[in-house]
């Protein structure tokens, strides 16, 4: 049940995106390890970080992946939709909190690089913008994602708090019929001293009348003495 409630939330958070956001590639140069080379630019918004990480990734489906300090280099990359024939491809990436900017380097060989136009140059624009539409659809499921488990820990913070009033109603019927009963208790209490509060006002009157009597004995046995 909890699957299908995510999987329809997502849904409508993911209603208004689109599979295809409009993205910018050029042709540029771009330096790396001092040496220039002729490439593909592509600037993308969104968690910078997260970009990165994503496009390290792809780029491990080409081939043995190289990285270092932002750099990416696979020297015999198989991507048959730019090239039947190996490729040695670079690419960099400068990412920031709110954006990543992906420089990316097709050698098709012997120094001839995809740029505007040429050869593979359609296939690398196409894979960088399915790239492109691939992270940002990625965020997109976290984002939706982090947003039904925090609706999720509500619903289930409102639930254990509606248990435990529900308990604290019933604690509280208990006590009052508890307190009721004491009360019963109390109140029969009452009349059985206010009873032996009469008794005892009664044995008190019999005890003084006897202790008159006795006392009036005791002087009279006295008085035959003195005869």
């Amino acid at each position: 049940m909890k699957s299908i409630l995510r999987i329809i939330l997502i849904c409508c958070l993911l209603g208004p995106f689109s599979s295809t956001v409009a993205q910018t590639v050029y042709t540029g140069e771009g330096t790396v390890d001092k040496t220039k080379l002729t490439g593909l630019y592509l600037t993308i918004q969104g968690d910078g970080k997260q970009i990165e990480k994503d496009w390290e990734t792809k780029l491990q489906t080409f081939g043995r992946l190289i990285s270092s300090r932002g750099t990416y280099r696979v020297t015999n990359a198989s991507i048959p939709s730019i090239s039947s024939e190996p490729i040695n491809l670079v690419s960099t990436v400068k990412s920031t909190r709110t954006s990543a900017t992906i420089f990316s380097s097709f050698d098709l060989g012997s120094g001839n690089f995809v740029t505007t136009g040429g050869t593979g140059y359609a296939a690398a624009e196409t894979l960088l913008k399915e790239f492109s539409n691939s992270t940002l659809f990625g965020q997109e499921v976290r984002l939706a994602e982090s947003s039904f488990d925090e609706a999720q820990k509500n619903h289930q913070k409102l639930v254990r708090n509606g248990e435990r009033l529900v308990r604290e109603v019933e604690q509280n019927a208990k006590e009052k019929e508890r307190l009721l009963k004491r009360i019963d208790e109390n109140a029969k209490q009452l009349e059985q001293l206010n009873k032996d509060i009469t008794t005892n006002k009664t044995d008190q009157e019999a005890a003084l009348v006897e202790l008159e009597s006795r006392k009036k004995n005791v002087e009279a046995v006295k008085a035959k003495k003195s005869n």
